[in-house]
């Protein structure tokens, strides 16, 4: 092989890895609305809302917990956001969602599906727009 050329499989690694400026878009598009939502649920847990405050702790959570509930959350959502430290942020999120999902469960309550489908929009949307998530899955 000569220098500098490329073999069919070094050209479709490297096409497997590029971003479409549409699934790019996307991802972020699912990534932003993703992020504004857990935004808003953090931020009234750690202001201490009444709303929020009710809510947990009709979930069985003690009133003292709210608040470091919220920074929790909000810390993994501002990892999620930063694009080099996303896939961090995507895997605390996981964890995140997965507690509330057991609460949801424990309680018998169908809205079990809202972290379950923000989960998975948080991983869709990571890997529509992060070309190392990508690599990582083909």
């Amino acid at each position: 092989m000569v220098a500098g050329q490329r073999t069919f499989a070094d050209s479709i690694a490297r096409h497997d890895t590029t971003l479409s400026i549409g699934s790019a878009r996307a991802g972020r598009i699912i990534s932003g609305l993703v992020i504004l939502f857990l935004l808003q649920d953090g931020l009234l847990k750690a202001l201490n809302l009444d709303v929020a405050v009710d809510a947990t702790v009709e979930l069985g959570y003690p009133e003292h917990l709210v608040v470091p509930i919220g920074l929790a959350l909000l810390a993994c959502t501002i990892l999620y956001a930063i694009p080099r430290t996303a896939p961090i942020g995507a895997i605390l999120l996981t964890g995140f969602l997965g507690g509330a999902i057991a609460t949801q469960v424990r309680l018998e309550d169908p809205w079990f599906l809202l972290p379950t489908v923000l989960a998975v929009l948080a991983w869709v949307g990571l890997v529509l727009r992060d070309t190392r998530i990508r690599s990582i899955l083909r």
